[in-house]
């Protein structure tokens, strides 16, 4: 974006330059350049989170800007949703997995052509192939009247489907909550998964893009929403074309017009903040993406400050079958006293990474045993991420703990989106907790000082041989208390956990 683009885009919308160039200036994927500049022929953004650090991607940023020249701008980039196949890279709006330097240079040399081009996923399950085998019916019993509101909810209530996004709020009240508010209702769709080691959500997009759409329809008419906006992460470009088409096959069939809401697909920008639900409703009205103070919550005052019923993607995706299935067959399913199924996103160091569909309440070691083909060979289990970036880390002694919500609390973490990380003993739980930290760091939004500051200094003392025990905890409790959304309140949780079980790495 050139300083012209923002003069013009003030004076077409009529607002101050500060307010256009404060929401330019905020997300990773816009660039404010001087007139004069020069833009680079394409940006190149490789992946440095936890599992691709592990897989050598400090190494593979560091050799491509001789490789591919000086039009051609290299960047790091916070993690991008492919970490089963890490290292992952962006090239452009193409993304490509196990990414080694000549696949990047020769990717890069290809992409002068058209970013909007069409992207698809072979495994994608088509419109018509999706109705063949029932595919919106349910949705249109629902629109019709044929299967009521409250029975669809009880159901919801009955199986125990809770948010999938990291939050674990259960749905069928959830839709109650903003069904009791006055009409005109909307929604919001995060599709934003961000968290280090979460892929789940593009997994299935990529595969069965209508199963979610027909849950969306399902949610939309049962709480009376009128509109949709589905907020999907720019780092998933062949999602986004997958997503246009069906939205465009649902649009054009006979026999739902007249049952669809308004919908809009809004394209992220990079910011992993957006992924909490209020920041992301400040960003699709057009803003910085920052979490808003509560109350009012956004059931009842949300976007456009209209009553709004905001869901994760797996949440919805999983609606039609439960209510095909029935309660019971969700319910049935678990380990260890829990309910339930679980998407876990596995990565790390593992013989067969990615998205693993388990009963709720699996132990990580029956995880890695049953689903994952065992550990990767010369390596050993020392350590895990439950949940990603912010949910702690766990040594192995403690693999046999049930992952589940409200499972690992008592052990300082929590499961959040079961994003699962699996270390070896080539590992050290401070270089991972220090990944994690300085991600952390850069994607504060830097709306308070707790996190803006206190996740930047938590990083540099955590740079340190010997650990400053009490400086971090003291810092840890004020991001913990003072912090406004869940970022800064959540982020220590790797730092404490080293603490606790690691001593030995970061003590004399």
């Amino acid at each position: 974006l050139f300083e012209r683009h923002l003069v013009a885009l003030a004076a077409e919308m009529r607002l101050s330059m500060a307010e256009v160039y404060e929401v330019a200036s905020f997300y990773h994927h816009f660039e404010v350049l001087r007139d004069d500049a020069a833009a680079p022929r394409l940006t190149v953004r490789v992946c440095q989170s936890l599992s691709c650090q592990l897989a050598g991607a400090g190494d593979l940023l560091a050799r491509l800007p001789a490789l591919l020249g000086t039009d051609v701008q290299v960047v790091p980039a916070p993690c991008i949703g492919r970490c089963e196949q890490a290292p992952a890279a962006l090239v452009g709006q193409r993304s490509i997995g196990h990414a080694t330097a000549q696949d990047i240079v020769s990717m890069s040399n290809e992409a002068v052509a058209p970013v909007n081009q069409a992207l698809t996923a072979p495994e994608t399950i088509a419109f018509e192939a999706y109705r063949q085998g029932g595919g919106y019916a349910l949705a249109q019993d629902v629109a019709r009247g044929a299967r009521d509101a409250e029975g669809v909810m009880a159901a919801l209530e009955h199986a125990g489907l809770r948010g999938l996004g990291g939050a674990g709020f259960p749905a069928g009240r959830k839709w109650r909550i903003v069904r009791g508010f006055d009409a005109p209702r909307l929604m919001a769709v995060n599709i934003d998964e961000g968290e280090p080691g979460t892929f789940k959500d593009r997994f299935y997009l990529e595969r069965d893009p209508h199963r979610f759409l027909e849950g969306m329809l399902i949610a939309a008419h049962v709480v009376g929403c009128e509109a949709v906006y589905i907020y999907l992460r720019d780092e998933y470009p062949e999602c986004r074309a997958i997503l246009t088409q069906a939205i465009s096959e649902l649009q054009a069939a006979p026999e739902l017009r007249g049952q669809l809401p308004k919908m809009e697909l809004r394209r992220g920008a990079g910011a992993y903040i957006c992924g909490e639900e209020s920041a992301m409703i400040e960003s699709i009205e057009g803003k910085r993406g920052e979490p808003r103070l509560r109350p009012p919550y956004i059931a009842e005052r949300g976007l456009f400050a209209r009553p709004t019923l905001e869901h994760n993607f797996e949440t919805l995706f999983w609606v039609r079958e439960i209510l095909e299935r029935g309660p019971e067959w969700f319910a049935s399913q678990g380990r260890h006293g829990r309910q339930g199924l679980r998407s876990y996103s596995v990565s790390g160091r593992v013989k067969q990474p990615g998205v693993k569909l388990a009963p709720a309440g699996i132990t990580l070691r029956e995880l890695v045993d049953e689903y994952c083909g065992g550990m990767a060979e010369g390596h050993a289990l020392y350590a895990y991420l439950p949940g990603g970036a912010s949910g702690g880390i766990l040594p192995a002694r403690l693999a046999d703990v049930p992952l589940d919500f409200d499972t690992l609390q008592p052990h300082g973490c929590f499961i959040g989106s079961a994003a699962v990380i699996v270390l070896s003993q080539h590992d050290k739980a401070r270089d991972a907790a220090l990944n994690m930290m300085r991600f952390f760091a850069d994607e504060s939004c830097g709306q308070c000082t707790p996190c803006r500051v206190g996740t930047v200094k938590a990083a540099q003392l955590m740079e340190a041989p010997v650990w400053d025990a009490a400086t971090l905890n003291d810092l840890s409790t004020v991001m913990v208390d003072a912090s406004i959304c869940g970022l800064g309140q959540a982020a220590p949780n790797p730092m404490l956990c080293v603490q606790r079980y690691f001593p030995h790495e970061v003590e004399p």
